[in-house]
């Protein structure tokens, strides 16, 4: 069976939706998985195994991208978060079979809708989609390997990354950007207060992760911290280059972003900083790697909780 799995949004959306992919590639291995996805996603997407064919929405026209899919001859399509182009181009592509959630106007183009109501939260966006995937095959088990995403080059690149910058500790990252659609972050003096409470311990090497179009904020921080032995790293060398990398590193430090489900992704401790809100909120937003690696914290507006939870955090930082 030919399965197209749509999710064309952001790098964590995406993410979420790769337990869902596996665990379709593994209830039969015969099946071929495709994938309709972001262009940012695409080298992520060409990573996995479990991925058999990337379709990338680079906002072509309608028509050729249901041009696209239709020579895919795909059986069965599961929109794991829908909008109308996606829904209308599966129904143009002549995709027989069409799951998706029944929500907004674009469920009218499905086949198979099945309820969800993800604002309610009463789980994880991944185990949402992962839930999906049962509309197809009812007795499909959705237990996945964690982490779910390994290089057999990672250790090397670690090394090479080491060697280069002159580390001979574990490494302890943050990255400070906000990026995403997280809506809490601590500000710049606040993560270097966090930052030198790993620094007094002289324990850990401290590394600050920054992407390609943060490079106005990678000199700010480079200010702060002139000749105290920080690594500075300012991610040009592609997303994959930046996994592999990442899955050696102690710990990862930073708000919910792409970055953060990416490292749980390749099985790195996080440290994560979410809104106080449901939405926003690491019970929504969880990664995809062992939960038992994952620390998340949640900053409210109100001044006198979200420092609390800021001494709270610097006394996490402190026992490490």
């Amino acid at each position: 069976m030919n399965i197209l799995i749509c999710r064309t949004d952001k790098l964590g959306d995406f993410i979420t939706a790769l337990p869902a992919i596996y665990v379709l590639k593994h209830y039969n291995p015969q099946n071929k998985i495709i994938v309709c996805i972001a262009p940012l996603n695409k080298a992520l997407a060409e990573s996995c195994d479990f991925i058999d064919e990337v379709v990338v929405d680079k906002g072509q026209s309608l028509w050729s991208l249901a041009s696209t899919l239709r020579t895919c001859k795909i059986d069965t399509s599961i929109a794991l978060f829908s909008n109308t182009r996606i829904a209308v181009a599966s129904v143009l592509a002549g995709i027989a079979k069409r799951i998706a959630p029944a929500t907004k106007i674009a469920q009218i183009f499905y086949t198979q809708r099945v309820l969800q109501r993800r604002s309610e939260v009463k789980m994880a966006e991944f185990e949402y989609n992962l839930e999906l995937t049962q509309a197809l095959f009812p007795d499909i088990s959705l237990e996945y390997k964690k982490p779910l995403l390994e290089f057999n080059d990672s250790k090397k690149v670690y090394d090479i990354f080491r060697i280069n910058n002159g580390i001979e500790k574990e490494v302890i990252a943050f990255h400070v950007g906000f990026g995403g659609s997280s809506d809490a972050n601590w500000n710049l003096d606040e993560y270097e207060i966090l930052i030198r409470e790993v620094l007094k311990k002289n324990k850990y090497q401290v590394v600050l992760t920054f992407g390609p179009d943060e490079k106005e904020l990678y000199e700010e921080m480079q200010s702060r911290f002139i000749d105290e032995g920080v690594v500075f790293y300012l991610s040009l060398d592609g997303l994959i280059y930046f996994a592999k990398l990442i899955s050696s590193f102690k710990l990862f430090i930073s708000t919910s972003t792409g970055t953060y489900h990416l490292a749980s992704l390749v099985g790195c401790p996080t440290m994560t900083f979410f809104g106080d809100s449901l939405f926003a909120s690491s019970k929504r937003w969880k990664s995809v790697g062992e939960e038992a690696l994952q620390q998340h914290f949640m900053l409210p507006q109100d001044k006198e909780k979200r420092n609390k939870i800021f001494e709270n955090v610097k006394n996490k930082i402190r026992k490490i």
